[in-house]
């Protein structure tokens, strides 16, 4: 080009900033005289510093230009504020935010959602209601923390304060949200009112919010109800069919999540990876080894699915609750993927219940050279152990547990009753109804 001007070398530092050519854009940022240097010049290499660095680098270089801009605008410090989020720097983020002029929704959002991605809750909630002005987005922001960090109940509130607000209409994301929510919670009244809401507004279960739906009830223990979705949906997707396969599959229904998985097959359906663990994990929990096996093949042969450590998974266990331990044992050993502390367990698990004490031993050494290996292993090897008589093998893994310290975590239930959650541990008699409890239980 014979004549450049400012929006020549911003339209070629934007585009070297979105290719990651972060070099590039400053050598024409540094040919560039001050006078042609505009806001959207120092944005673009702002952007580009925290874009292109991965790790503190990036943001102090970021610091460095912003710092020596003449002048600033919301996008700069919403850019900077961004950045540090994104590298799990709040204090940074709160220190841009504090001394920021002005700042609008986007400054607000960002902060929200980096403190409750970081996991702290009560930070995001009480810059939520230091807000002058809310919109829908911040409170899906808000909600999308809530869930992310477990706080459903917390979640399903604010999407009832949001329904009470006349000027506030809920979007796709805040019901997949608290659908999600009310699916962890398994309050199926509430996923009940919620369907509702979604019949006598007009939306549409072929997208997004019919999976979701499906997924919640299942997961809330009315697979009826799901069922009843899935069929009323003309026009599903693969993963209304995943959806649905999963969810009887964890009801236990496995010949059904078959039949629903030969029934795509005949429909020219292409499954995903997310079905194979579906229907494979449907296969295994009912002992179904045939059928998983023409699965596992299809998986590969047919549909050029590469399987992965979950499938795997589904396969050894699969084998483990068939007796097959030789077979488990091989497909671990030619599995191309590292295989996980579940894996080896599930296997170990197996060699106790068919008492095949040689590859328990050899399995339960692979676990305990993992650094992510629990009591539960060693405490499944003195079982097998104590099943065959060896009491001396039986006390040398527990000197050893004692050595490494570790304790048997205890089993612990749950149940949510009229918005209370009720815990159980092992041997527990904290709960003021202990009493009822087991006297109940007695007379069962």
């Amino acid at each position: 080009m014979c004549d450049r001007d400012s929006v020549s070398y911003n339209s070629m530092i934007d585009g070297y900033v979105k290719c990651g050519l972060i070099g590039r854009a400053c050598e024409l940022f540094g040919e560039m005289g001050m006078e042609e240097k505009n806001l959207i010049t120092w944005n673009s290499m702002i952007r580009g510093y925290l874009r292109c660095g991965e790790d503190d680098d990036g943001l102090r270089f970021a610091w460095s230009l912003f710092v020596k801009m003449p002048e600033k605008d919301l996008v700069s410090w919403n850019t900077m504020i961004d950045g540090c989020v994104k590298r799990g720097n709040m204090d940074d983020a709160q220190v841009f935010f504090d001394v920021m002029p002005e700042r609008d929704l986007i400054s607000w959002v960002t902060m929200i959602d980096g403190y409750a991605k970081s996991g702290d809750v009560v930070a995001a909630r009480s810059l939520f209601d230091e807000m002058p002005r809310r919109d829908v987005i911040c409170c899906n922001s808000m909600m999308a923390g809530y869930v992310q960090n477990g706080y459903c109940v917390e979640a399903l509130k604010l999407f009832y304060d949001m329904r009470r607000a006349t000027d506030m209409l809920p979007d796709n994301t805040t019901l997949l949200m608290v659908l999600t929510a009310v699916a962890q919670l398994g309050r199926v009244e509430d996923g009940v009112a919620i369907h509702r809401y979604l019949m006598d507004n007009g939306y549409s279960l072929s997208d997004n919010l019919g999976v979701a739906l499906i997924d919640m009830y299942s997961k809330c223990g009315s697979i009826d109800n799901a069922i009843l979705v899935f069929e009323s949906i003309e026009q599903k997707r693969v993963d209304h069919w995943n959806a649905m396969i999963g969810g009887l599959a964890i009801h236990g229904m496995s010949e059904m999540a078959f039949e629903f998985f030969m029934e795509m097959e005949r429909l020219y359906i292409i499954p995903d990876d997310i079905t194979f663990i579906g229907v494979l994990s449907a296969c295994r929990h009912a002992g179904m080894l045939k059928e998983g096996l023409i699965c596992f093949e299809l998986m590969q042969k047919v549909y050029k699915l590469q399987p992965k450590l979950q499938h795997y998974g589904c396969m050894v266990d699969m084998f483990s609750r068939a007796g097959l331990v030789e077979e488990a044992t091989k497909l671990i050993q030619t599995m191309p993927i590292e295989p996980n502390d579940v894996i080896w367990k599930s296997l170990l698990s197996a060699c106790q219940i068919h008492e095949n004490v040689y590859i328990g031993k050899v399995i339960a050494q692979q676990l305990i050279q993992l650094k992510s290996c629990s009591a539960s292993s060693y405490v499944i090897l003195s079982n097998i152990y104590a099943s065959l008589g060896m009491w001396d093998n039986v006390r040398r893994v527990r000197i050893e547990m004692k050595e490494r310290n570790l304790g048997k975590i205890p089993g612990c239930s749950w149940i949510e009753l009229e918005g209370i959650v009720h815990n159980f541990s092992v041997q527990d008699r904290t709960h003021p109804h202990v009493n009822e409890i087991y006297s109940l239980l007695s007379s069962l």
